[in-house]
């Protein structure tokens, strides 16, 4: 498996502007290291516990996104380094990063989980859920955060359009987030959608941002 062929021919298929996360999960150090060293910088991990095993192992200058569910209890592990959160699926949790990212110091940027697929296994909001959070003062108040956009998850399916009418739904209500919170959210417009198998049709609905793993680095081991 040539990891950085892979990568680079990934990067020249996609449009530059598409923020390319690729994904760690399961992946050994010296997996990501080649990846480092063709350039990339932007990882992303599904597990806090591993996560926190490969971090000190690997480069200070890696940006590391958070992918998966995370649990209100885990926060205060990742709050003093993570880059980004992209599955925020409460207010309740919100709240939480937002008083870890005040012990430390820190503006966490975040992305809201929407539920767009048709499986109950996806954590997500539903999009009632959404304005009801960003329509609420608790939200206002926390000033440690960045609401920088909304990721979302497709159904695992080979139907295409199915997962093109899911992406456009998720596209669709972030334009009508920026449109409607434009003083509340001034860095809104990330877009998290498209994994290994449908990222294509996510850039196609406006992805600004893939979370990807096989792509590169191969089919996982377990």
């Amino acid at each position: 498996m040539n990891i950085p062929k892979n990568l680079q021919k990934l990067k020249e298929s996609i449009p530059e502007d598409v923020k390319i996360v690729l994904v760690t999960k399961t992946r050994t150090t010296g997996e990501i290291m080649e990846a480092y060293n063709a350039g990339h910088r932007l990882f992303g991990e599904n597990k806090v516990q591993e996560l926190l095993q490969k971090k000190d192992h690997l480069p200070e200058d890696i940006e590391w996104h958070m992918v998966g569910h995370l649990q209100s209890n885990k926060v205060k592990y990742i709050a003093p380094f993570i880059g980004f959160i992209h599955g925020v699926d409460s207010l309740k949790l919100l709240k939480v990063i937002n008083k870890e990212a005040v012990k430390n110091s820190r503006v966490i940027d975040c992305l809201l989980q929407i539920h767009i697929a048709r499986e109950e296994t996806k954590f997500g909001m539903s999009q009632e859920e959404v304005f009801q959070m960003l329509d609420s003062p608790q939200t206002a108040d926390l000033q440690n955060i960045r609401l920088r956009g909304l990721m979302g998850m497709a159904t695992f399916t080979d139907k295409s359009q199915q997962i093109r009418e899911e992406f456009e739904q998720l596209a669709d209500l972030s334009s009508r987030i920026r449109q409607g919170y434009m003083t509340l959210l001034p860095h809104f417009g990330e877009l998290s959608m498209g994994m290994s198998s449908d990222y294509d049709i996510a850039i196609e609905k406006g992805s600004t941002m893939i979370r990807v793993g096989s792509v590169v680095f191969g089919e996982r081991t377990y």
